[in-house]
């Protein structure tokens, strides 16, 4: 309920109206705070039947005959069990006051009992109640076209999509959030505790999983959030959420109107930012070309320029579509200092600054990436950067820098396509020592680490010179290679090393 919304119609209000002279028994229970849905009179003897909860039920007293108490209570008991919300009595048309039976048997149970005197009729009572009941559905309707229209008004401003959820938040008293199409939080009208903002996120990201339009509600840590997916099925833009225990029908309609315009301010947004990114992809080949003043320029205007020299380039095996809510925030954030953009090779390259500290940690924690990173440098060495960054990706999971990769030596670069190359050249070896029981391999590979001396070789492999002189010679006629020679010696042992 918002704040604005006066109460739903109480017995305590019906009570109050001097105009009906209603009296509360003394004897009678004093819960006088739950809402009346509407008013009934009966003088059946079970009238439950005909019943709804949060109801008055108005009786003249004729279906009590006789002296037995017993009546009272078993009429009493269906009444509470049906969830009369309360009990009015007509006096003086058939009796005079309220029976002493009747008034107990309703303390008993915990019904609120209360004489309507016998100038007031029954239709008074209904139709104070239905007047309430109506006041109170104005009012509602009333709050939520003022409710719509002060977040369409939110939704004009500068940045008009916080707007409109801080507007939707001060209009519920709730707090509401906004998850971008991959489930991180975009904007929100405050903070939530910590173990309750993890359980929402989680189930935004599940909703979003799915790909279809749904609703969802988790409860954590005594808070209640509804949340509710944004933009078509198969396409969805994000999640709304809102706190709350319960929403009227009213407020659905508010939220359903801020859904309805988020969900299209994020669809254009993304039209923008498919704009961007081929604006980017732009500025990373005027990079690579040499032109770094069109790719300054361009900087300058769109995004605050590029990040201060000397810079670090990052580059990921997933193309800025993939990211794009992700790198959009943080390039948002960090206006200025932190520039992304297409690799030609279908990846994303990003910019930073050396001295900024920035870490890479939390993409392939996120999105299960590779993500290479370039020795520090000048902007406009550019295309050498991204070249290093690109190396650094292909050698390992995670966070790889090029100043690790380098540090481990040349042979360590080796790529799969030497890998294979070395297999098929080393594979009348391979095939000979599983055709014969032989180990011309590791006699071979112990060899060379031994720079070719059969003494050493042989101790290390704990057989005599000779056997290990003549591994060797046969393993020269299996190559087709004279061993004797350094290049010839290289390339078996480049070739030893790949196939590692």
């Amino acid at each position: 309920m918002s704040p604005t919304t006066p109460p739903a119609p109480t017995l305590r209000a019906l009570l109050s109206r001097g105009d009906l002279a209603l009296r509360l028994s003394s004897d009678g229970a004093r819960d006088l705070t739950q809402p009346i849905r509407w008013v009934h009179s009966s003088d059946l003897a079970d009238p439950t039947p005909f019943l709804a909860e949060e109801m008055v039920l108005l009786t003249t007293g004729t279906q009590f005959s006789g002296d037995d108490d017993a009546q009272y209570d078993a009429y009493v008991r269906r009444l509470a069990v049906r969830g009369v919300v309360a009990l009015g009595f007509g006096t003086e048309v058939v009796r005079d006051g309220i029976p002493d039976p009747l008034a107990a048997a309703c303390a008993a149970h915990g019904v609120p009992l209360f004489e309507v005197p016998y100038r007031t009729p029954f239709i008074a009572v209904a139709r104070a109640v239905a007047e309430a009941i109506a006041a109170e559905a104005y009012a509602r309707r009333t709050w939520a076209l003022s409710a719509q229209r002060a977040v369409s008004l939110a939704a004009l401003r500068r940045d008009g999509l916080g707007a409109a959820v801080s507007e939707l938040s001060r209009q519920l008293g709730a707090w509401t959030g906004l998850y971008d199409s991959a489930g991180a939080p975009v904007r929100a009208s405050g903070d939530l505790a910590g173990p309750v903002a993890q359980v929402v996120r989680r189930e935004a990201e599940t909703l979003l999983a799915r790909g279809a339009s749904a609703a969802g509600v988790v409860h954590a840590d005594g808070t209640t959030v509804v949340l509710q997916t944004l933009g078509p099925g198969g396409s969805l833009r994000g999640v709304l959420a809102v706190a709350a225990d319960a929403l009227d029908e009213e407020a659905r309609g508010v939220v359903t109107t801020v859904v309805a315009m988020t969900g299209f301010a994020l669809e254009q947004n993304e039209a923008l930012a498919a704009a961007r990114g081929t604006l980017r992809a732009g500025v990373v080949r005027a990079l690579l070309t040499g032109d770094a003043a069109l790719a300054g320029g361009i900087a300058d205007a769109a995004w605050g320029g590029f990040p201060r020299e000397p810079v670090m380039v990052a580059v990921t095996d997933a193309s800025p579509d993939a990211l794009g809510a992700f790198l959009e925030l943080r390039a948002g954030r960090e206006h200025g200092s932190f520039f992304y953009g297409r690799d030609p090779e279908g990846g994303t390259a990003m910019v930073v600054s050396a001295a900024s500290g920035t870490t890479f940690d939390e993409l392939p924690a996120r999105f299960g990436l590779r993500v290479g990173v370039s020795e520090p440098g000048p902007l406009a060495a550019f295309p050498t950067a991204l070249e290093e960054a690109r190396i650094a990706r292909d050698r390992g999971d995670g966070v790889s820098r090029f100043g690790a990769v380098a540090a481990a030596g040349v042979l360590n670069a080796l790529s799969s396509d030497a890998a294979a190359v070395a297999r098929t050249v080393l594979a009348p070896l391979t095939r000979h020592d599983e055709a014969h029981g032989t180990s011309l391999v590791e006699t071979l590979r112990a060899w060379l680490l031994h720079d070719a001396r059969f003494d050493d070789a042989a101790q290390a492999l704990g057989v005599h010179r000779h056997t290990v002189r003549t591994r060797v010679r046969l393993a020269e006629r299996l190559l087709d290679r004279d061993l004797g020679s350094f290049a010839a010696r290289a390339e078996i042992w480049v070739a030893l090393l790949a196939v590692r």
